[in-house]
């Protein structure tokens, strides 16, 4: 198998299971939390962030590269990064309410807060960060938004059992999620050396 193949398979697969930012790094746990009580939203919020974290990282990789370091601005590196995201989030919410209404009602203030979802800025500081490609950015951001999507849809379906399940009175609500969040994110510690032994 070529390196570059090996390279971006690996650091797709990391992005989904063992560097993945809402359950290992926890980033994104307000959404998270806020729109994984049903399938349908969980799984419209994974969509819209995967679309956002794409788009992100190709739009502000070559902004980084060819213009923010050419013309030594490197320092707006974090605000010029919000606003690219701010803009995109503002495309899928049109996008949504004209052709998805439904699902836009569901996920309400949760889809114009994937603006400041620390996930979508996250991926495209830590691409600039570990200085790589636009391929292996985009393959991270791809993995990335794919773990959120997972860890969105796993997460929609304990809550649906923990509803259907009586709990003790003092952990009802927010405990008992936060709980069920935490033993779902240890689960994943399972996977801690699979994807770098993978391609060995």
């Amino acid at each position: 198998m070529p390196e570059m193949l090996k390279t971006l398979l690996t650091v797709l697969l990391a992005g989904i299971l063992t560097d993945n930012y809402v359950l290992a790094k926890t980033t994104g746990i307000c959404p998270f939390l806020g729109v994984s009580k049903k399938f349908q939203q969980a799984a419209g919020m994974g969509i819209a962030v995967i679309f956002v974290m794409l788009c992100a990282t190709a739009v502000t990789w070559p902004i980084y590269e060819y213009l923010l370091k050419e013309f030594e601005l490197t320092y707006l590196r974090t605000i010029v990064f919000i606003l690219v995201i701010a803009a995109l989030v503002q495309f899928v919410e049109i996008i949504l309410k004209r052709f998805i209404p439904s699902l836009y009602k569901s996920l309400g203030v949760y889809l114009p807060l994937i603006t400041t979802n620390c996930a979508v800025l996250g991926i495209a500081e830590e691409n600039i960060d570990t200085a790589r490609d636009f391929l292996t950015s985009m393959s991270a951001s791809l993995g990335v938004g794919l773990g959120f999507l997972l860890a969105m849809i796993l997460f929609a379906g304990v809550r649906s059992r923990i509803e259907n399940c009586p709990s003790p009175k003092p952990v009802r609500g927010l405990p008992i999620t936060l709980i069920a969040a935490s033993i779902v994110a240890m689960a994943f510690l399972g996977f801690n050396g699979v994807v770098q032994n993978l391609f060995a």
